[in-house]
């Protein structure tokens, strides 16, 4: 008798707790895959000449959702956005150069390295910058929430020129105020710095920064391991299918980079 009594509590209890879909099933009901994707970041996003989103992340939305047989919906991001529109769920994946950190993982969840980038600068014409030696006491600028400006504000400190940096939220802004001369040099990525030295006649290329080569991942909720799973299968498939090297090829140029991290199993 208890135990039938158990088991329908049990049974009342289940039926009571809501059910959770989890993102995968959520984006194939919903019919539309939700991207974050960064778009003052070309070639890797960016607005076309008809101001509509273009770029390397923008198509690797449109291959995950042509593989889902859903519709893409681009959710222009800042950097400073990129983990709110996750935890927030007002996106269900981001392309976004997100660097796969420790202290990210408490927060959201990622795949395994889709690009890697390393950083660069990109100088004002007058700025007398050649090396990395030479930035010292120069204005230096970056985005607001990226690894560069992590990055930079440790060597600014060791330099004790921490009030030499600028912060803004969005590149674009960086690369105008180097444009401008109110910045001597702007932190980027390499993949940013030819449209970029294109695009301004007062920008020429800068150095190398000293830190080591960022391996960039596709963010989802931390939670949802089906999900992130599902993302990981995607990503390798990009691979071996010859997608990644052809739209690298198509955005950046050149062969596209050896996604494997020394050492690690992936």
């Amino acid at each position: 008798m208890f135990k039938k009594i158990a088991a329908a509590a049990a049974l009342t209890l289940v039926a009571a707790m809501p059910v959770n879909a989890d993102t995968l099933d959520d984006v194939v009901d919903r019919g539309e895959l939700r991207c974050g994707v960064v778009l003052d970041f070309p070639p890797i996003g960016y607005r076309d000449a008809n101001n509509e989103p273009a770029g390397f992340d923008v198509e690797y939305c449109n291959d995950l959702a042509a593989a889902l047989e859903v519709e893409p919906k681009i959710l222009p991001l800042t950097w400073a956005e990129r983990l709110p529109v996750i935890v927030t769920g007002r996106a269900d994946v981001v392309f976004g150069a997100t660097s796969d950190s420790l202290a990210r993982a408490r927060t959201v969840g990622f795949t395994i390295p889709y690009a890697i980038y390393y950083a660069q600068g990109v100088v004002n014409s007058e700025s007398g910058i050649k090396s990395f030696e030479d930035i010292r006491g120069k204005r230096v600028a970056a985005a607001i929430g990226t690894v560069p400006e992590q990055e930079w504000l440790k060597i600014a400190k060791e330099w004790g020129e921490e009030n030499l940096y600028q912060g803004y939220q969005s590149e674009n802004e960086v690369f105008l105020a180097v444009a401008q001369g109110k910045a001597d040099i702007g932190i980027t990525t390499n993949t940013a710095v030819k449209p970029i030295t294109e695009q301004y006649d007062t920008i020429f290329a800068g150095p190398r920064m000293p830190w080591t080569t960022d391996y960039t991942s596709v963010v989802g909720k931390r939670e949802d391991v089906t999900w992130l799973n599902f993302l990981n299968l995607f990503v390798t498939h990009q691979v071996r299918s010859g997608r990644y090297g052809e739209l690298w090829g198509k955005y950046v140029g050149g062969e596209a980079p050896e996604l494997r991290i020394p050492g690690v199993m992936y």
